[in-house]
């Protein structure tokens, strides 16, 4: 076995490559940006080595940077985690030259894999099923066009050294080709430094399937059964589980044999992901190769009850795998969900912000999360937006599920806006139970799914400003003036104060109310209703509604207050009581800018009258293109950006004429 590792990444990953090495008595090496130096990965390890900036291709991307710090510090092999260097033959071969151990394939099998046009031409020669499309080299957007008319509408545009959904559009008719393809080939570039385009027929309703294959120096490949990822936004998946509901035993056995084949067919060794198609009629279809660790590996880890960190440390070293294919079992059903900083109400727009309160479930033999962030820390614009993975296993799908919504139900992120009440109306929805899975899935149930968080209702506002009023007690309880007897100074126990329900389209809500023995009177429309509550040190808010027990959790930072309840989580901010309606319907008219970045393109000019979800400007940030649309129709009066313009955070970029 190896004695020391270093980790070149960040986040999560970092940190469950941590765990499994100290596990296993390695030495363990970090390293880190500026933007990281206080991060969980850091703490974690044994060591930590700064390699420079805060960006990606100041750091976490420099090659030297990462080969210094493990000569420095004496690391024996190299873990790359998935992202960043992982699947750069170029590293890999670097680590070779260093006499460093990489813990992945060798730079040829990554350079087979790593342009999707060679691998694919690559599976057909090794007879894996492809989807039709074109592959080839000439890049003329021209030829690219004809390639589409050829194969047939709808058609995927997509990166050639792409992932992640990055570099990744679909052209639903021939009008659109040329302008998806455009932003595809930036996003490309900004991504990966290589705009090369496939083109591929796109499937309207397939599955995602992919198989998790093992190989060793002694040639021995096996796969780890298959994880289902048909659930994605953007091209990127949003749940994962294993194994596949509905999938047989002979259709299992074809799709890891054909894995198998695919890599020995490149001479891989270690931990790789063969992704494919499935279409309706059982016909699957080779889409690429991931020569890395997967983010979802931990549903395999679940139904097999390995270590697969472990497993790639131990070929790493050397050594043959530690099982056979007979010897692999297939036990009980286990689904991931990546809880990201995202508005899933805003095209799944990107967040950063700090993290002001931060809950997990408990750990079990049916729980577990994958983190490197802690309560405190703030969610940047350098790196890609992911808090958690939240992990569930039970003995079958259903079971799997209820441990899944439990699972949310007791996460409580506060701070920014994050994906989690999206993921559990997922986890609720009826179809997904049923394991009707495409990769349209989101598109087609969006009616179901979206607004994530409705408009806060009487119960959600009641429970807000019991929590805020509790919250805001900071003296003794025997202390006269704190007593909730109704009694003060100037007589008359009645009070008000206003929530602006931030989640629910910025309406401001003043609340009046009686102080009560042990709570408050609340004043509603049509009645009143007494509210009795305690407010713990950790937030948990046990509150009594008209006779009705009900626990939230509650978090405040500031004005700001989250109200967590029945998987839903409430944003509010306190507001001054002289705000009035017309402040909200003032911000309407306003388009500022969601998240720091670059002005692409403007469609509009002042003066331009515009039907509501038309596009108006693309922001660049975080390597990927957002289109920001017009919520309302109107006309433009006022245009405040143009192609090329950095913009903070809520600047305003354009401006709706007041309507009459």
């Amino acid at each position: 076995m190896l004695k020391s590792v270093l980790i070149a990444n960040r986040g999560e990953i970092a940190c469950r490559v941590i765990k499994t090495a100290r596990r296993l008595g390695l030495r363990t090496i970090a390293v880190y940006s500026d933007a990281d130096a206080d991060a969980l990965h850091v703490a974690m390890a044994d060591e930590a080595v700064r390699i420079g900036g805060p960006f990606a291709r100041d750091s976490y991307l420099k090659m030297d940077a990462v080969i210094a710090a493990a000569k420095q510090t004496g690391a024996e092999a190299i873990h790359p985690g998935y992202g960043f260097l992982s699947e750069n033959a170029g590293f890999a071969q670097a680590c070779a030259e260093a006499k460093i151990v990489f813990v992945g394939p060798p730079a040829s099998a990554i350079r087979a894999m790593g342009g999707k046009s060679e691998a694919k031409a690559l599976m057909a020669k090794a007879g894996v099923p492809l989807v039709p499309g074109y592959h080839g080299d000439d890049q003329d957007p021209a030829r690219l066009e004809k390639s589409a008319d050829e194969i047939g509408y709808p058609v995927l545009i997509k990166a050639s050294a792409g992932g992640g959904g990055k570099g990744m559009k679909v052209a639903q008719k021939k009008s659109e080709f040329r302008d998806q393809l455009a932003s595809a080939k930036r996003e490309a570039q900004n991504s990966f430094s290589d705009d090369r385009m496939l083109i591929e027929k796109y499937l309207t309703r397939p599955r995602h399937v992919e198989i998790q294959v093992f190989a060793d120096t002694h040639g021995n490949c096996v796969y780890l059964f298959e994880r289902d990822c048909s659930i994605q936004r953007r091209h990127q998946k949003v749940i994962e589980e294993a194994p596949a509901p509905g999938m047989t035993v002979a259709l299992r056995q074809r799709m890891g044999e054909a894995a198998v084949t695919a890599a020995k067919s490149i001479g891989y060794v270690g931990a790789g992901t063969v992704e494919f198609l499935l279409d309706a009629d059982g016909s699957f279809y080779f889409m690429e190769m991931n020569t890395r660790l997967q983010v979802e590996h931990p549903v395999t880890e679940f139904i097999t009850g390995l270590d697969l960190v472990e497993w790639q440390l131990r070929v790493a070293a050397g050594e043959k795998l530690p099982l056979a294919q007979d010897q692999l079992v297939l036990n009980g059903h286990a689904l991931e969900v990546r809880i990201y900083a995202e508005d899933p109400d805003r095209d799944f727009l990107p967040q950063t912000g700090r993290i002001t309160h931060l809950r997990f479930p408990a750990e079990t033999a049916h729980v577990r999360v994958d983190t490197g962030i802690t309560e405190g820390k703030a969610i940047s614009t350098y790196y890609d937006p992911m808090i958690a993975k939240l992990v569930v296993w039970d003995r079958d799908r259903g079971a799997a599920l209820a441990q899944l919504r439990r699972a949310l139900a007791e996460t409580e992120i506060s701070g920014l806006v994050t994906n989690t009440a999206f993921l559990a109306k997922l986890a609720g929805n009826k179809a997904f139970a049923k394991a009707d899975l495409d990769t349209g899935f989101i598109g087609r149930h969006e009616k179901e799914l979206l607004p994530s968080v409705p408009a806060a209702g009487d119960e959600a506002l009641l429970l807000a400003a019991t929590g805020l009023l509790l919250s805001g007690r900071s003296v003794a309880e025997d202390d006269p003036w704190s007593v909730a007897d109704g009694w003060r100074l100037y007589g008359g126990g009645q009070d008000h104060l206003s929530l602006i329900d931030i989640s629910g389209g910025q309406a401001i809500h003043r609340i009046v109310f009686d102080y009560a023995k042990g709570g408050f009177v609340f004043h509603l429309k049509k009645s009143t209703m007494l509210v009795t509550a305690t407010l713990s040190s950790e937030g948990r808010l046990g509150a009594e509604l008209g006779g009705r027990r009900v626990w939230a959790g509650f978090a405040k930072s500031g004005d700001d207050v989250t109200l967590f309840l029945d998987g839903a989580s409430y944003r509010m901010r306190q507001a001054p009581i002289a705000m009035e309606d017309e402040g909200a319907e003032a911000a309407a008219l306003r388009i500022i800018a969601p998240m720091p970045g670059r002005i692409i393109a403007v469609h509009v000019a002042e003066g331009t009258q515009v039907e509501k979800g038309a596009p108006l400007a693309v922001l660049e940030a975080m390597k990927m293109e957002h289109v920001l649309k017009a919520g309302h129709s109107g006309t433009i009066e006022h245009v405040g950006c143009k192609p090329g313009d950095q913009i903070r955070e809520g600047q305003e970029l354009l401006r709706f004429a007041a309507p009459g």
